[in-house]
This record gives C-alpha cells, structure tokens and sequence, in this order.
C-alpha cells in the first residue's frame, strides 16, 4: 500500500490531539518473529474499535511472514523512510509517525529488534520511531520469540531495559510454538 498523508486535513501534524477531534492513532509496529504471520488479525481486530485509526511499521524480516495486501491500513517500511525525505525541509517519516500516534503497540517484538531497542540501536524505520517516541505516549510492547531465546538471561535484562524507559510489557503466553516446542 502507498503510504498517505500523516497529518489529517487542515490539522498540522504534532499541533493538535487526535483525541481531540474525535480520533485516536494507535501505530502498530511488527518484527521477524513468526507471530508476524498475526498481523493482518491485529489489524483487523484494533479497526472494529470505534473512532480508531491504525498504521503499520514493519520491519523488513517481518514481511516475510504476512501478505500486505491483506493489511488493510497503511504499512511503512524502511523504503518510505528514504523516499520521503529529499531535501532540508522535508518531513522525517519517523518523527512524522511519533507524532501522529497517541499510542504504539509492537506485536511481535522479537529478540532482535528487543536487543537492539534496549541498546539504542536505531537502523530502522521501527527502531527510529522508538528511539524517538514520545515518553509522555503510551508504548506497549509484545515479546515473541522461541521459549529457548525468551530464557536466556539477557532476554529478561532487556525487556527490564525497555519497562524502565516507561514502555509496558504484555506479557507472552505458553502455547504450542511454530517449531513445534511447548513454551513461550
């Protein structure tokens, strides 16, 4: 899908609260983990939510487990990003969706792109919104990957990182995995 215009009609962007006007922005980010496969479920689920409007930052690895034409919202990646921006004065597309959305949910969120938020690391689109987010907004956070990577120790010092940024951690859920493994 082609990205569209971030700012609503007449209401620069960053000026004025969406909730204000009756709207309310949730940016969905998604990640390599094979719960990607998830998203177009997400999406449609958040947009039967009245008054609700969604777009999508994904990460290259996590198109491979989605189709995006079932993604029925728009869905920037980190070829937007570049092709946004020519010039001085032109916007920056992850400062431009940091101030659209009044809240970020990123399901999943697998251990790559956990270790690299916990770090700093911003060599993304999703990773440029987060380094950049707003910490007055709301910024929830699902982890998702195979329960040999969610128990290792530097799993749980990074989700802890993100928690003390203000960022809320919904937790993982046992269930039968991809690979066949029983775990998180």
């Amino acid at each position: 899908m082609e990205p569209t215009s971030l700012a609503e009609p007449a209401i620069p962007a960053g000026n004025s609260s969406s909730v204000a006007q009756g709207k309310f922005h949730v940016l969905v980010g998604v990640t390599g983990s094979v719960a990607a496969l998830k998203l177009p479920l997400l999406v449609a689920e958040l947009l039967k939510i009245p008054g609700l409007e969604v777009k999508v930052v994904t990460t290259e690895r996590a198109k491979h487990f989605y189709n995006a034409q079932e993604i029925p919202v728009t869905l920037y990646g980190d070829e937007e990003e570049w092709q946004l921006w020519k010039g001085r004065s032109d916007p920056v597309l992850h400062i431009e969706l940091r101030r659209w959305a009044d809240l970020m949910v990123v399901a999943p969120l697998d251990a790559n792109t956990l270790a690299k938020v916990a770090n700093g690391i911003c060599d993304n689109l999703l990773t440029c919104v987060i380094r950049a987010w707003d910490l007055s907004k709301p910024l929830l956070f699902c982890p998702a990957m195979n329960t040999a990577m969610w128990e290792h120790p530097i799993t749980a010092r990074q989700v802890e990182q993100l928690k003390s940024f203000g960022y809320t951690e919904i937790p993982c859920v046992v269930k039968k995995l991809v690979c066949g493994d029983e775990g998180q």
